[in-house]
């Protein structure tokens, strides 16, 4: 085993804040369980975005909820096989579905969420229609691994999960992709279960991949929707991709020739919608998930 990190004062003094920080909001979220003021379901929805909620254990989870108490909550988490000191963000994706049918009556089980899949040719504008959807909050927009570097602009974990080779090829064995295809010379994927625990949750998904990607998708989760992005006309396009200045005028010859061929699989999408304006298509998706 290899020596721990060596932190700077400031490091440590960094982390140690962070982890009092963390503490102080589960001994909160803890109290207001207690209270009756949020349900298991609430919970495991606010882990997905909360990172200081998804690191609670379930134990403590269980423990806060009036009428479980230490007893129950052993005695159920042995039944359900969750481990004493397994967290919020470790759980699997049948044993949420277990918990929520556990603690929901069912007049007010949770309607599972709809996955929509957002694609396209490169350049078409998937990338803005998916960041003002999550800005709108209708959907969670999954966060796509890759083993490609970052943009100067892009932000890990939010834009993507910059994953070295290793790790990638690691999580293919481990069958923690959804999907995934290369692309470029760079390979991208879709985690699995966090879009299962969020649909389970009854929020709607968005996957924001390339063609192949769908098709794999709609393989695995033939209730999925694919919706195909086309550009207004082949000009603006081709604008689109010769004005990035982060590609080389062979780069961007590349994609050109791609986008030509990714056209061509519109006809393999349940819905085609032109990206003329990003309102309008943000007010369709939104439109599609909630019919």
């Amino acid at each position: 085993m290899g020596l721990p990190p060596q932190l700077t004062p400031e490091q440590r003094q960094e982390a140690l804040l962070k982890a009092a920080m963390s503490r102080k909001r589960r001994a909160e979220v803890k109290i207001m369980i207690k209270n009756g003021e949020f349900s298991v379901d609430a919970i495991l929805e606010m882990a997905m975005s909360d990172e200081a909620v998804a690191k609670m254990r379930v134990k403590e989870l269980l423990e806060s909820l009036s009428g479980v108490g230490k007893v129950r909550a052993q005695s159920l988490m042995e039944r359900l096989n969750i481990s004493p000191t397994r967290r919020i963000q470790g759980l699997g994706r049948l044993q949420i579905k277990q918990l929520r049918e556990e603690f929901m009556k069912s007049d007010h089980a949770i309607k599972p969420g709809k996955l929509l899949v957002l694609s396209g040719p490169g350049g078409v504008g998937k990338s803005t229609i998916a960041q003002k959807l999550r800005e709108a909050g209708d959907f969670w927009v999954s966060v796509s691994a890759t083993t490609r570097s970052p943009r100067n602009n892009e932000v890990d974990g939010k834009d993507y999960l910059f994953v070295s080779d290793d790790e990638f090829t690691r999580m293919i064995n481990a069958d923690e992709f959804l999907e995934w295809a290369e692309f470029a010379g760079n390979r991208y994927g879709t985690p699995q279960e966090k879009v299962e625990q969020a649909l389970l949750l009854g929020r709607n998904v968005l996957l924001e991949i390339e063609i192949a990607g769908a098709r794999q998708v709609k393989a695995h989760l033939p209730q999925s929707i694919l919706v195909f992005l086309e550009p207004p006309t082949w000009e603006e396009l081709v604008a689109r991709l010769e004005g990035r200045g982060t590609d080389s005028p062979e780069r961007r010859a590349e994609r050109l020739k791609l986008a030509q061929e990714e056209l061509a699989a519109a006809s393999f999408f349940d819905v085609v919608l032109t990206n003329d304006q990003v309102e309008s298509v943000v007010g369709k998706l939104i439109e599609l998930a909630h019919n």
